[in-house]
């Protein structure tokens, strides 16, 4: 048995001699010239091996490569395909011994990497494609492979082996690497540089630190990344853990501008909660950011969900384009994530803008047009203080109400449709409740909407809301597939208070009443010009018990008339406003034109009917009331103006809307008095003139009956 070690112990001498010997006395650069032809013959491309190849074999085995090319084929747009200034790997001999696999430093600087795609579709990977199918027509048949549950032999005998052995690395430095994808096809070309990765000495079980850093560029984008962690790995490998990770990420393209983006966790472990903290820090759509937030992290081992519980968000948003600025945006909500169903959960327990606070649920599938569901409930939306028109002056509201004539038609030239085409890629559908509601100063309660917005297509399917003791229903339809959008509007207020109404909406006492009217508008473009001259449609208005305030009808035509008599005109404390019991019109719009033929309005006193039209593009008016005295003025100190009962009198309304003016057109009133006059005196004659030719028997009842037959048909 001794002499058996012997003669084994001479052998493996002999062995490690002559390795060492051909290590020592063969030089490694002599095999450059087979390595660049095989790889000439293989591949098809040419090898630059610049530097030289060098190795070592004690204490550890090592190789060192200098600076080497990979030629990229004829008609690329860069030289090499792939290039390394440096490569180095060694192996530690006596530790294998005792079945422990120890790599010193791994170390490869320079790196670069050029993947291209030409306009014909030919790419300088396509060797690989080319050596795959040589590859395939190769592989065992099939009766070679062993059958599905049948564990190929050895492999068993393998994975104990493995298992026996240990492992450790001493680092790994990647310096300057670099990567581009040239696609000229599409035109996208993306490039990251200044890659860099360190790993600290490894060993399983071990905590091992790790950093990265990255730059690129994709056609204007700019990005930067950088990195850095703890982490362990068991030794088979099969589990593992992260710590003190913090990464960093900036953003830049001509829109944008993120000049940080960070998430830090203290531990990462799959299946377990995580505490996550993340800011940003830039510029994007004009608008400065500064969010910070955090969350509880939860990754399944499967990594097909993701859960971020108690999500809290602090941000402060500032720019023009903001509906206020600066604004301040504040969530407590929870997520969750299904990634194989492309799904979205989220719970939201608090969004507040600002003042406006919200609470509810939505869920999002993510696809070609992802798919949102949302309910919401806000307990109180001031949007006027949100949009800050509280702070506007009055003074400044009626400086849009002088534009007109070229001004009007300077500014609608210069007015564009909106870009709706981000409704096309939306899919959304939800409702929202507000419990109190002011909008443009008008103060609604209970309000209740359905909404959804489907490919370009937005719907506004319900709308209900108590205000001013009444009620308001409204549905809305938006096209925006083509460009000029259509749209169409209908609406339904029933048994509204119309004074506080106009007065907080508008400022205005003019009209009072109980009110209910029916909308019903349709038109296609958006800008302000747009909407006034396309819009189409009625208004149905029915108000009663109410009064037109500014006007008082009854004394403008008793002091008009005292004027035609020659009267003098006495002052009156009489309050400016005409009572009515019922007011109803339909009003036609078009072509930014509000006409009307059938104003009717009705009370004890007056029976008015009027026509005419209302500009709003110019802002103008112009309008007939014709009136009728059906009763008595009795009492209010006119009692001259009775001898007008049934006479109709037209009063004319002319001019702007900030200052209307009101006429009664005497001309038309003198011509209807002096018929009057005249048939009276006619009718006087004519009894006359019968009395004297009937006698006595004028008085008799059958004659007189026939008399006033005859005087009503020649004088009415």
């Amino acid at each position: 048995m001794k002499k058996v070690f012997l003669i084994l112990g001479a052998m493996l001498l002999t062995v490690v001699v002559a390795v060492s010997a051909v290590l020592l006395m063969v030089d490694p650069n002599q095999f450059k010239p087979v390595i660049v032809q095989q790889t000439k013959q293989q591949a098809g491309l040419d090898l630059i091996i610049e530097g030289d190849l060098s190795w070592s074999i004690y204490p550890s085995i090592g190789l060192s490569l200098g600076k080497t090319e990979l030629r990229n084929p004829e008609g690329f747009s860069n030289e090499n395909l792939l290039k390394i200034d440096s490569i180095n790997v060694d192996i530690s001999l006596l530790p294998m011994l005792s079945k422990e696999l120890v790599i010193g430093d791994v170390s490869m600087d320079g790196a670069e990497i050029y993947l291209e795609t030409l306009k014909n579709g030919q790419t300088n990977l396509d060797f690989l494609t080319k050596q795959e199918a040589q590859t395939d027509t190769t592989q065992p048949k099939v009766s070679e492979v062993p059958s599905a549950g049948e564990e190929p032999e050895g492999v068993a005998e393998e994975t104990e082996q493995s298992r026996a052995w240990g492992g450790r690395l001493a680092g790994i430095s990647i310096t300057q690497a670099r990567l581009e994808i040239n696609n000229q096809q599409t035109g996208e070309h993306t490039k990251l540089y200044d890659v860099g990765l360190s790993v600290s000495e490894f060993e399983a079980n071990k905590w091992t630190a790790i950093t990265f850093s990255a730059k690129g560029s994709s056609n204007q984008q700019m990005f930067s990344a950088s990195g850095q962690a703890q982490l362990k790995l068991s030794q088979g490998l099969s589990d593992y853990a992260l710590k003190d990770i913090q990464l960093e990420a900036a953003f830049n393209d001509p829109t944008t501008d993120i000049a940080s983006a960070k998430v830090s966790l203290d531990t990462f472990e799959f299946d377990k909660k995580n505490r996550m903290d993340f800011s940003v820090e830039g510029t994007a759509a004009d608008t400065d950011i500064d969010l910070n937030g955090s969350s509880n992290l939860t990754i399944d081992k499967a990594i097909s969900h993701v859960v971020m519980d108690e999500l809290t968000l602090g941000s402060a948003f500032s720019g023009a384009a903001l509906p206020r600025s600066p604004l301040q945006v504040d969530m407590n909500a929870s997520l969750s994530f299904d990634i194989n169903k492309q799904q979205l959960e989220l719970a939201l327990e608090k969004l507040a803008l600002d003042d406006i606070t919200l609470d509810g649920q939505s869920e999002v599938t993510l696809g070609a047009v992802p798919k949102v569901r949302f309910s919401l409930h806000s307990p109180d939306v001031d949007m006027d203080k949100f949009l800050g028109l509280n702070d506007v002056k009055a003074g400044s509201e009626g400086q849009a109400d002088s534009v007109s004539g070229e001004n009007a038609a300077g500014a609608e030239q210069t007015q564009t449709e909106p870009d709706l085409s981000v409704l096309k890629t939306l899919d959304i559908k939800g409702d929202i409740r507000i419990d109190k509601l002011k909008a443009s100063n008008a103060r609604m309660q209970n309000v209740n909407l359905i909404v959804s917005v489907n490919r370009g297509v937005v719907e506004l399917s319900s709308f209900e809301s108590e205000l001013y003791d009444g009620s308001i229903r409204a549905t809305a339809h938006l096209d925006a597939r083509k460009t000029p959008a259509t749209y169409r509007i209908n609406k339904q207020i029933k048994g509204i208070k119309v004074l506080p109404l106009l007065k907080d909406v508008a400022g205005s006492d003019v009209l009072e009443g109980t009110g209910n009217i029916d909308v019903d508008v349709r038109g296609h473009g958006l800008t302000p010009s747009g909407i006034q001259k396309n819009l189409t449609g009625t208004v149905d208005i029915n108000f009663a018990d109410g009064a037109v305030n500014g006007i008082n009808v009854a004394q403008l035509i008793r002091s008009n008339y005292a004027k035609l008599k020659g009267q003098s005109v006495a002052e009156t404390n009489e309050p400016q406003k005409t009572d009515f019991t019922a007011l109803t019109s339909t009003i036609n719009l078009k072509n930014g034109v509000a006409e009307t033929s059938n104003l009717h309005m009705q009370s004890p006193l007056l029976r008015i009917q009027g026509e005419g039209e209302a500009n709003y593009i110019k802002q103008t008016i112009d309008f007939l009331i014709n009136t009728s005295l059906v009763g008595t003025l009795e009492g209010q100190g006119g009692k001259d103006i009775n001898e007008l009962n049934n006479v109709t009198i037209p009063l004319r309304i002319r001019g702007g809307w900030s200052s209307p003016k009101f006429s009664i057109e005497l001309a038309e009133i003198l011509k209807q008095k002096e018929a009057q006059r005249l048939k009276e005196k006619a009718k006087e004659e004519a009894e006359r003139g019968l009395k004297n030719l009937l006698g006595d028997k004028a008085g008799d009842d059958e004659t007189k009956a026939l008399t006033d037959k005859l005087f009503n048909k020649l004088f009415n």
